[in-house]
């Protein structure tokens, strides 16, 4: 079975963390108890409609197929993220949210009628064949996406792993639809990534957030400071492109770096949703400058991560604004087999600002630009050893080796073309470890 992940959001209590559910009890507080419980004439109406259907619609139509329908048509009309899931759509939630699901690999919305890639998953399908966050998906092989429902263009998405899909796509800045193939596959998510910069400088990469992450992340900067030695002189958080994911987590990943105070707390109309999450006594960093890389395609989770550091002034927030997902998702299990997934909260700051809508907004905004290495030979400047019948060094011998594993690693890209943000990012921690001695 392949799944295509449609949506993406912040899950919460009450729903999957793994595999694993928590019910919670759907009570709603009436404002006006004079009014009766069910609007009898509209429901008069939808019973006429429904009759309307069975006796005059060009071809039979069952009864739970209508019925499915108008559940989900309740639902969709009410957010981008609130939906109906039948057995084979709770089945995929459950194992997009464990980190492993079949399908292209991208996180997707509905806008204007077109199928919107939020972004590409790290290390996809999508992400490989250069899906970008921000494109419009017009066709799916020769069927058009226009007039379709989201689950309708998912179905179409989904197929057995090894099978292509050529996406046709609309992208901001090109004059032509693009067409990209795509072949579909299991996906297997590494959460967190980690490596070194430099010498004391350290960098996490976050691509969803799943139940481990937390940990995950954790077990990554305990790695790299064992490598420098114990110590980390600074970190780069890349939240970049990561579409959310599980709130415990979010809350998990905040609270490694700051030590006390609010994260993060949420609001709705349930008695299970307003909820505050605090921060224990712990900085993994032991208060070493963080940096935090954010884009358009950073949504839910990461925006929960990102204001949380940004509001306690515990990291330098760098690169574009935020989605401006606010809001918070409740999966309620219906039967073994089915759920409804609702907004049922939005989610605030310490600061108590709201996100929706809203995004985050960089304290460093950093332009999307395209950087590119000088190759011409008239700039390399002329040294001692370039001069026709130079001295030789008595070590040039045993230096040959060294200077050739040199000008093979050289001719790698420096950090600044194959990612501008990331080289910025390690800028500011260098001048901010200079400050802080």
């Amino acid at each position: 079975m392949s799944f295509f992940k449609r949506d993406f959001g912040l899950i919460t209590s009450g729903v999957i963390l793994g595999a694993t559910l928590v019910f919670g009890q759907m009570v709603f507080a009436d404002k006006d108890a004079t009014k009766p419980d069910l609007p009898l004439e509209d429901l008069r109406t939808f019973s006429e409609i429904f009759g309307r259907i069975k006796s005059s619609y060009v071809e039979p139509v069952e009864d739970k197929q209508l019925l499915e329908n108008a559940i989900r048509g309740m639902l969709s009309g009410l957010d981008p993220h609130s939906t109906y899931l039948d057995k084979e759509q709770f089945k995929e939630l459950r194992e997009g949210t464990s980190g492993e699901f079949g399908g292209l690999g991208i996180e997707v919305s509905m806008e204007d009628g077109f199928v919107k890639v939020v972004t590409p998953i790290d290390d996809t399908p999508a992400a490989k064949a250069g899906v970008k966050p921000g494109d419009l998906i017009i066709r799916l092989d020769d069927t058009p996406v226009k007039g379709m429902t989201l689950n309708d263009a998912v179905e179409i998405m989904r197929g057995k792993p090894g099978t292509d899909l050529m996406l046709t796509i609309i992208r901001e800045g090109e004059d032509t639809p693009l067409k990209i193939n795509v072949t579909r596959a299991i996906i297997k998510v590494e959460s967190v990534k980690k490596k070194m910069l430099e010498p004391g400088y350290g960098y996490v990469r976050i691509s969803t957030f799943q139940s481990r992450t937390g940990e995950s992340l954790r077990e990554a900067i305990s790695e790299l400071k064992k490598e420098n030695g114990g110590t980390l002189n600074g970190l780069v958080l890349d939240l970049r492109n990561n579409p959310g994911g599980v709130l415990d987590a979010a809350v998990e990943v905040s609270d490694a770096f700051i030590e006390k105070g609010l994260i993060v707390y949420t609001e709705g109309r349930i008695p299970d949703s307003d909820q505050k999450f605090h921060a224990t006594p712990d900085d993994m960093l032991k208060g070493a400058p963080l940096v935090v890389l954010v884009n358009g395609g950073s949504a839910s989770a990461s925006e929960i991560v990102a204001g949380a550091l940004q509001d306690h002034d515990r990291a330098v927030i760098m690169g574009t604004k935020t989605f401006g997902k606010g809001s918070v998702q409740t999966v309620m299990p219906l039967t073994n087999d089915t759920a409804v997934k609702m907004t049922t909260a939005r989610y605030y700051t310490p600061s108590g600002r709201s996100i929706q809508a809203e995004g985050i907004v960089p304290d460093i905004e950093l332009k999307p630009v395209h950087i590119s290495a000088i190759e011409d030979a008239d700039f390399t400047p002329l040294r001692e050893r370039d001069l026709a019948h130079h001295l030789v060094n008595g070590d040039e011998e045993e230096k040959a080796n060294a200077d050739q594993n040199k000008a093979d690693k050289d001719k790698e890209q420096p950090l600044e073309v194959s990612d501008y943000a990331l080289s910025q990012a390690l800028n500011l921690l260098k001048g901010m470890t200079i400050l802080k001695k």
